[in-house]
């Protein structure tokens, strides 16, 4: 039954409405515990109680909404279901899925006050027993599998507020999430569903130093400025320089085993694009759909500005119960400034005092807290998993000085600074590779010298110097021209051309060069490199740099990002580039 034929009980009455903000009188309630409000009982959250006056912000349109009209509290936070069903679903920023409301409207344009479980209760699931009676399992056990996509098996787990203790009873076959699929001596009953605030992150045993890349394919992340497994990262950038171009690539190609991609304020029709694409992607990995593997949570800039405010927290819930289960999981929030305008907007209809740019005082607070439920973790259960968590931030005109950009950066550890210029010049991903860093190059190295090859660090840090000298250079030539520089400088800035547009540029919408495997990405590099060094040999033998630079076989350079068969392919450059380099001299 839709919240619109819900009765609301009067525990209290509407004093005042400002907007999302509505205070109510005579209301019995604790902070963050989750009210109805009104005579159509609309959603909300207690944010502070003075005296007698509670005030709340409220979840939908308070359009009409008047004082004297009831508020009925519910005596519990704000909390997510979890269990089999999360995934190959579209939530709005509380947790109610969107095509089931829409089943139950009949339309796209929903009432305000209809209501659904984040779960579906009355789906059977085959539940397959992992433990057997007579076990003893603590909290975090898993006690039974379930196939919830093609993708993901759900494990079910003991709860972590449980008890634990010796398995009386376990059964097996198809049941709902309500039903009870094992039962402990001290009576309690364990089913596939779960509740837990989404303020407070979901217990683990240790958090440890994470060593594992997040493998993007996408070669200026792995190559120069990757991210762990259980990191953290920004992508800054103003409007139209490629941040949702960016996370949606992360989403589709990340070695995550499951993805939470929240949108948090952004324009409708980009998170339709994300919703009519992603039900169509196949899964690189598996072959799968992707959206066996992903929850999206769509809250749109023309949606209830308090609901934003939560849809971090729902989205890093959902990520830290996969994590339980052992799965990595990555987690895109797009993005984190409309997010922190959902505060400013809350605070200052609360009066409260404004710090820097009228943001609330504990912005950098917030921030922290949800950054901070991010990493590599040793269960609770003895499993490992992780959430990697990369935050997309919106500076008004591309000013990396304002408050939610300089407080982000102070969290997180890798840093992708998106560029206006370089997508005016159609750079793609216009990621300013002179601002951007990561700090878990040294953690990683080791991975990759493992996994790719033993040169990987040494090639990378050459990168990092032919594009520092490049940068300098480029101030002399704006000022001069290229050609009063000496031929080795000249030749240094055509290496250095090969560099962005065969090594930085990648392709998002070609079928082959969307995806760059790590090896691939160091193949291009090995095969610039190779050009630089037989091209200052050849200099350094007389041989003028305009003959060095027309070689026939350097455009073939710009081409392997779209060779499916590129190692064959790049064998035979390098040797080629040699001969026709050697044959000058």
């Amino acid at each position: 039954m839709s919240q619109t034929q819900k009765s609301v009980r009067e525990d209290g009455i509407i004093a005042s409405v400002s907007g999302p903000v509505v205070t109510a009188r005579d209301l019995d309630a604790r902070m963050n515990d989750v009210v109805y409000v009104g005579d159509e009982g609309l959603m909300g959250e207690v944010i502070e109680i003075e005296g007698d006056i509670t005030t709340i912000q409220v979840y939908e349109e308070t359009s009409g909404v008047g004082p004297g009209e009831p508020v009925e509290n519910t005596g519990d936070p704000l909390t997510v279901d979890l269990g089999p069903g999360l995934l190959d679903t579209i939530y709005d920023g509380v947790q109610r899925p969107l095509d089931v409301l829409e089943d139950k409207m009949g339309s796209p344009y929903l009432d305000r006050g209809v209501d659904a479980p984040g779960i579906e209760l009355d789906k059977e699931w085959d539940f397959d027993p992992e433990v057997a009676e007579g076990d003893v399992v603590e909290p975090g056990d898993v006690v039974g599998i379930v196939e919830e996509t093609i993708t993901i098996d759900h494990k079910v787990m003991v709860p972590p507020d449980s008890e634990g203790g010796e398995v009386t009873e376990v059964k097996s076959g198809e049941f709902t999430v309500e039903e009870t699929v094992v039962t402990l001596d001290n009576g309690e009953e364990i089913a596939m569903r779960q509740e837990w605030p989404v303020r407070e992150a979901r217990p683990s045993e240790t958090k440890k130093t994470p060593r594992t890349p997040l493998v993007s394919g996408q070669r200026i992340l792995d190559g120069l400025f990757p991210i762990a497994k259980g990191g953290t990262a920004a992508i800054p950038g103003p409007f139209g320089s490629g941040k949702t171009v960016t996370q949606h690539q992360l989403a589709k190609y990340a070695d995550a085993d499951i993805i939470i991609y929240v949108g948090c304020g952004e324009r409708g029709n980009e998170m339709t694009e994300v919703i009519d694409d992603f039900p169509e992607l196949e899964d690189p990995s598996t072959g799968n759909p992707l959206m066996a593997r992903t929850s999206l949570i769509a809250n749109t800039s023309n949606m209830p500005v308090a609901a934003r405010e939560s849809c971090v927290y729902t989205g890093i819930t959902i990520a830290e119960f996969y994590r339980d289960m052992g799965y990595d999981v990555a987690l895109m929030a797009d993005s984190t400034s409309r997010w922190a305008e959902a505060m400013r907007e809350i605070s200052s209809r609360l009066e409260e005092m404004p710090g820097e740019e009228g943001y609330p005082a504990y912005l950098a607070a917030r921030l922290s807290e949800f950054y901070e439920r991010a990493g590599y973790f040793e269960n609770i259960n003895g499993t490992e998993g992780s959430v990697s968590a990369i935050g997309a931030v919106s500076p008004p005109g591309g000013d990396f000085s304002e408050p939610v950009t300089q407080n982000t950066l102070r969290i997180v550890k890798t840093f992708w600074a998106l560029d206006a210029d370089l997508a005016e010049r159609r750079h793609f991903p216009s990621i300013n590779w002179n601002e951007s860093y990561s700090l878990y190059k040294d953690q990683l190295d080791p991975w990759f010298v493992e996994n790719v090859e033993d040169d990987w660090p040494e090639e990378r840090q050459w990168v990092v110097d032919v594009l520092d000298e490049e940068a300098e250079l480029q101030e002399i030539v704006q000022l001069v021209g290229k050609d009063a520089l000496p031929e080795d400088q000249q030749l240094t800035l055509d290496v250095a051309k090969y560099l962005r547009e065969a090594y930085l540029q990648q392709n998002a919408f070609h079928p082959t060069d969307t995806y760059c495997p790590p090896e691939k990405t160091y193949l291009i590099l090995t095969t610039i490199h190779t050009y630089n060094d037989e091209a200052f040999k050849a200099l350094e033998a007389g041989v003028p740099v305009e003959e060095i630079t027309n070689v026939d076989a350097l455009p073939r350079i710009n081409r392997i990002g779209v060779q499916e068969d590129y190692e064959e392919y790049v064998a035979e450059l390098k040797e080629e580039i040699t001969e026709q380099l050697r044959e000058l001299y």
